[in-house]
């Protein structure tokens, strides 16, 4: 039952209309996620490497369906996020890994990892997320 449910999460954010620009991949499993896009030109800002907001985009991103996977009923929202930002990248395949790391009844709290495509930590982040009203389609 539940990897049905994390393969609909699958299908939604690939689905979702801002992804068929960035293309990214996603897993999903028992409060965790992992995302990879393909670093392009075309994120790059005038230093000649990612914008920061593809870093905050998949690491938030990472972070809401590492909650949503437990959630099976509605979407959650971000509430807040902090990132943290340690190395610029040009090229190559970026990965996060979000975790869920607190559950409470309406708030949750998860952390993801942004790495670079030799593995190297590139951002850190950590979210909080609530329940929306909003159904699962």
């Amino acid at each position: 039952m539940q990897e049905q449910h994390w393969k609909r999460l699958e299908k939604l954010y690939v689905e979702a209309p801002t992804n068929a620009y960035y293309r990214p991949s996603i897993r999903i499993g028992d409060g965790v996620a992992e995302i990879a896009i393909e670093a392009r030109r075309d994120f790059h800002h005038a230093a000649n490497a990612v914008h920061g907001s593809v870093y905050f985009k998949l690491l938030d991103d990472a972070g809401f369906f590492a909650v949503n996977s437990l959630v099976d009923d509605v979407l959650v929202l971000t509430a807040d996020f902090s990132i943290h930002l340690f190395r610029g990248v040009a090229d190559g395949t970026l990965t996060a890994k979000g975790r869920l790391v607190h559950a409470g009844k309406r708030t949750f709290v998860a952390q993801a990892e942004l790495f670079d495509a030799s593995g190297q930590l590139v951002a850190h982040g950590v979210g909080t997320y609530v329940r929306s009203r909003i159904a699962l389609p």
